[in-house]
């Protein structure tokens, strides 16, 4: 009876990981589909953002690199069974995503500041609030799952399932991190 119930948590545990990629794999479709419609955009104008980024975007990209490495750590000191580690990695995690946050905020209070609005003449100007707003509301479903993580730390749960959340939060994570280069990188190329 009891390899039967852990069997069928093994196939739960693994259909939601396969959600989670697939989840995954539509967000970075949604993206892409995003800097293709910008690339078209600009290529039938000839001209791109025609604006510097504001340094709130370099300083963004810097803490949510950080809030990678200190989930890194966190699932290492899960998997290590050190709870008390994990946990201080875990709210790290979580205060350098709430961070990000707060710089991303500033960057569009800067651009306001330079007179760059969601509605421009120059309509490329607007995929930096569409690319860095999408983002962002990623990376507050990514705070909810670190949330729910780091939460169920405090629970009497077994430490396969506590691996597990870590596992499912590190992938979503990782991958807030990967694409919010990919489309700073992208913003940068495309700036003047």
């Amino acid at each position: 009876m009891m390899a039967q119930i852990q069997q069928e948590d093994k196939q739960n545990l693994g259909a939601k990981k396969f959600n989670m990629w697939i989840f995954i794999f539509t967000s970075f479709l949604l993206f892409m589909g995003f800097m293709s419609g910008f690339i078209v955009y600009v290529g039938g104008r000839g001209h791109a953002l025609q604006v510097l980024l504001p340094n709130a975007f370099i300083y963004s990209t810097v803490v949510l690199t950080l809030s990678s490495l200190t989930l890194i750590m966190a699932k290492k000191a899960a998997k290590g069974l050190q709870l008390a580690q994990q946990r201080l990695y875990l709210w790290l995690t979580l205060f350098l995503g709430i961070a990000f946050l707060a710089l991303q905020i500033n960057a569009w209070l800067v651009l306001i500041k330079m007179q760059v609005f969601f509605s421009n003449p120059n309509a490329a100007r607007s995929f930096i609030y569409v690319f860095s707003g999408i983002h962002f509301l990623h990376v507050i479903a990514g705070l909810l799952v670190l949330l729910n993580t780091v939460l169920a730390t405090y629970r009497n749960i077994p430490q396969v399932k506590n691996i597990f959340k870590i596992e499912m939060a590190s992938i979503f994570w990782h991958f807030l991190d990967i694409m919010w280069i990919c489309l700073y990188v992208f913003l940068l190329l495309n700036q003047n």
